[in-house]
């Protein structure tokens, strides 16, 4: 044999115990991720059979209420429970509908400016003195719940807000961000929305649902429908309740969009029953009878924050002084933005959610 075939023969027998030890490795490896993925499989199937099978109604009740509020998460419940048991769970833990619209002559937005200018307030409203932001005509206070954490937003000019919109609606689109939808406004301050299409959670957020009024014309929605709805009159007075577009228009309505459910009527809270809806995050819309509009958003499905139900959000509008309040679009669209800052966030890992519409407060001139 060769000098050098016997050196080419040394290094395969080098090469093969290095080789046969880094299979080894690797397979033991994925040996050990199959394994303890198994097992975290395994522990959260268990753990969510106890949910949904064990000895606490309410406990499965809020959940099922929770998670079958978001886009994808009701495959959780729907692994356990017939479609029969979660509608009768739904049925005894929601939010009643209104069958009444709002009142707009409980809202004198006159005489608030008129008090304003004489450094006086038309309506008492007891809140908390430590705001967070006192600006601008805009104050930002912290709210806090045994099962949640928020930002509720006064704007004491309630003609500064406006909806929105993306260029175009269509389901081939892509919304924009809430950051970005201020930005192209050129405004202050913004919440989320109105309803979109968002199948199992893929929505691109470009296909508003319900109705979409903007600057008095209708974008989205049928004449001669009956629509869940809230939005501002020419005369910045917020109405919500149902009513076709058609009427919405002939009442002078610039801007409207749908989800639900109205909260708050003429200062008549909505009614509840069980939960009053699962914890999830919130985002809502508010009038005082001064007139000054109230943003609400409520953080969700976060460890310092679950979230927040129906009961919840009508019990701090109703602590601010809202006489007219409305549920709009919630989970992660929920968000809220002060001079380019997303103040109130429920995006994960960074990935904020593309809407199509939004509620924003113009600059003060």
């Amino acid at each position: 044999m060769s000098t050098n075939m016997k050196k080419s023969h040394k290094l395969e027998k080098k090469e093969r115990p290095v080789l046969h030890m880094l299979l080894m490795i690797t397979g033991r490896f994925f040996l050990w991720l199959f394994s303890t993925l198994l097992v975290l499989l395994a522990g959260l199937y268990v753990f969510l059979l106890y949910i949904n099978k064990g000895p606490s109604p309410y406990v499965r009740d809020l959940f099922v209420a929770s998670v079958m509020e978001s886009s994808a998460g009701g495959i959780m419940a729907k692994l356990y429970l017939s479609d029969e048991e979660i509608a009768a769970i739904q049925a005894k833990n929601n939010t009643v509908a209104f069958n009444e619209v709002t009142d707009t002559t409980l809202i004198n937005i006159v005489a608030q400016q008129e008090a304003a200018s004489a450094s006086s307030n038309i309506a008492e409203v007891s809140v908390p003195s430590d705001a967070e932001i006192c600006e601008d005509g805009i104050e930002v206070y912290e709210v806090h719940g045994r099962m949640y954490y928020g930002k509720i937003m006064i704007i004491q000019d309630p003609s500064r807000v406006k909806l929105a919109v993306i260029d175009h609606f269509s389901i081939e689109g892509r919304g924009i961000t809430l950051l970005d939808m201020v930005d192209k406004y050129d405004c202050i301050a913004g919440i989320n929305g109105g309803k979109y299409e968002d199948q199992s959670g893929l929505g691109s957020g470009s296909l508003p649902e319900g109705i979409v009024i903007s600057e008095g014309k209708l974008l989205i929605g049928e004449p001669d429908t009956a629509y869940g709805l809230c939005g501002f009159t020419n005369d910045n007075v917020l109405v919500v309740g149902t009513m076709t577009a058609s009427h919405a228009l002939s009442i002078g309505m610039r801007d409207a969009v749908s989800f639900g459910p109205a909260i708050i009527i003429n200062g008549r809270s909505a009614s509840y029953s069980g939960t009053g809806g699962g914890l999830n995050p919130r985002t809502a819309i508010g009038q005082r009878e001064d007139g000054a509009v109230l943003f609400l958003v409520i953080e969700g499905r976060q460890t310092s924050s679950m979230g927040a139900s129906m009961a919840d959000l009508i019990e701090i509008m109703t602590e601010y002084g809202a006489v007219n309040a409305y549920n709009l679009d919630g989970g992660m669209s929920s968000s809220m933005v002060y001079d380019g800052e997303e103040i109130i966030s429920n995006c994960v890992h960074g990935y904020a959610r593309r809407i199509p519409t939004a509620f924003v407060v113009e600059r003060n001139p």
